[in-house]
């Protein structure tokens, strides 16, 4: 053999086995192990058991924006729904997939929330407690209760007027941002505040028990209107309580 047909043959020999190779690899990567189609089946089947993630949703609105004017104004209320509202919404839903949040309803997430992050905390306590807000205000507010609100409130707090000032006090010296809160407590009535976006169903949170009645005194519920008056505002919002409400939640 000359010098030349060695070269062609090893050339030859050199390209198929370049060849061969990735043919060769293709082939064995078709050549599942005995079994692996039913863990691929078994993996496919746990993926479609396991439960939905959470999620929270935003009330519709029970009435118009301008409903509770003057005491609100139409703008603060708009602003307030579709964009701070709207936005725990959207961030708590964001934080629940990427965090992995197991809960299966919004009571066991607010019960738990200490172990999940403050995005998490932040937002799905601004979900609840909007949602709950919006309720207990409305159009046509009487200013005061009737029937057996006004004799829960006597009773205990002597009279109506002095559960008023304890509440506004509430809201008027929750440094910052958060919220003032009527609740049950092991069967009577207390008056407190938390700050932020925490309420009183969270494991976190130092004031406990069934909400009755909130007041949102976060600046973005009335600086449009009221500047840094948060008092005036407070005075204001009593025009819009929905007593009835708060009624339904006392039963």
């Amino acid at each position: 053999m000359d010098r030349k047909q060695f070269l062609t043959r090893s050339l030859k020999a050199t390209v198929g086995t370049l060849i061969a190779g990735p043919i060769l690899a293709n082939t064995s990567s078709c050549n599942t192990p005995e079994g692996s189609d039913e863990d691929a089946t078994t993996e496919g089947d746990d993926l479609r058991d396991a439960p939905a993630p959470l999620v929270l949703e935003q009330v519709a609105l029970p009435y118009g924006y301008d409903a509770l004017e003057p005491s609100i104004d139409a703008q603060t209320m708009e602003i307030h729904y579709t964009k701070h509202h709207a936005g725990y919404v959207k961030n708590v839903n964001e934080a629940i997939i990427a965090e992995g949040v197991t809960a299966t309803d919004e009571g066991e997430l607010l019960g738990a929330v200490g172990k999940y992050s403050p995005k998490v905390r932040n937002n799905a306590g601004g979900v609840w407690n909007h949602n709950f807000f919006w309720q207990v205000m409305g159009p046509g507010g009487k200013g005061a209760p009737e029937g057996k609100v006004r004799e829960a409130l006597n009773a205990g707090f002597g009279d109506f007027e002095t559960f008023k000032a304890a509440f506004t006090d509430a809201g008027m010296k929750r440094f910052g941002s958060g919220w003032a809160w009527l609740l049950e407590q092991d069967g009577k009535l207390v008056i407190g505040s938390t700050p932020n976006q925490d309420n009183p169903l969270m494991d976190v949170s130092e004031l406990k028990g069934r909400p009755l009645l909130a007041l949102d005194v976060w600046e973005h519920a009335y600086y449009l209107k009221y500047q840094n008056k948060r008092n005036d505002y407070v005075a204001a919002w009593w025009n819009v309580v929905n007593w009835d409400e708060v009624a339904k939640r006392m039963a």
